[in-house]
């Protein structure tokens, strides 16, 4: 089994969740008391938090590169970097290590693929629905991306900051979101891309009456795979 890197603590919420997956993917596949061989850089949030709220991408870059080179010389043989939004800066990631960064937007296009959709829409923080980092990728796949109006983005980017990366899950906001998702599809959205990890503690299929891609699980469940191959 290869040695999974994880960059994370953006939030530490979605980290666990990528903790736990991972475990519990590869005790799936494997049975008994198998568990994944997982090693975890977690940052200071409320510093990388600071950061994009400057627009000191460059600082961010670094400071996770830093960190990725550091994973690869503890012997992790693939990079998960367990966010969407920090996915801008995979670049320097890249540039700092000689072993594969699985990227998110890659494994989610795969899945919107196979399921045979193209038009799907994107919720995910303010960076990632208004930047085009994310969605560009997306688009080289063949999709069409949807991102909600301006006052359901800040809706969104708000609860993914105020509640979901302090624990906080609410019927209230879970209610908001479904509204989110049901504008979305009557502008077109075949399906629905939870493109924040916080996002997946919150809503799930049953709030969808599309399909939904999560892309903390599918990310998960493409690191393993490379692991157990």
């Amino acid at each position: 089994m290869r040695l999974i890197g994880m960059l994370g603590g953006m939030s530490w919420e979605s980290t666990a969740e990528y903790y736990r997956l991972a475990n519990e993917l590869v005790r799936e596949r494997l049975g008994g008391l198998a568990s994944a061989r997982v090693l975890i850089h977690s940052v200071d949030f409320s510093e990388v938090e600071r950061m994009q709220a400057s627009g000191d991408w460059a600082a961010a870059g670094a400071l996770l590169a830093d960190a990725a080179a550091g994973l690869e010389a503890g012997g992790a043989e693939l990079l998960l970097l367990c966010t969407n939004t920090m996915h801008k800066v995979a670049e320097p990631i890249v540039a700092a290590t000689t072993i594969p960064l699985l990227h998110i937007a890659d494994v989610t296009a795969g899945a919107v693929r196979a399921a045979g959709l193209s038009r799907v829409g994107l919720l995910a923080t303010g960076y990632t629905m208004e930047q085009g980092f994310l969605r560009d990728r997306l688009a080289r796949h063949g999709l069409t991306v949807l991102v909600p109006a301006s006052e359901d983005r800040s809706l969104v980017h708000r609860v993914i900051y105020d509640e979901l990366c302090l624990g906080i899950v609410t019927e209230e906001s879970r209610q908001a979101y479904r509204g989110v998702i049901d504008r979305l599809v009557g502008a077109g959205a075949e399906g629905i891309i939870l493109g924040c990890t916080e996002i997946e503690l919150l809503i799930g299929q049953a709030d969808s009456p599309v399909p939904v891609f999560p892309t903390t699980r599918l990310h998960v469940e493409a690191a393993v795979a490379a692991s157990l191959a």
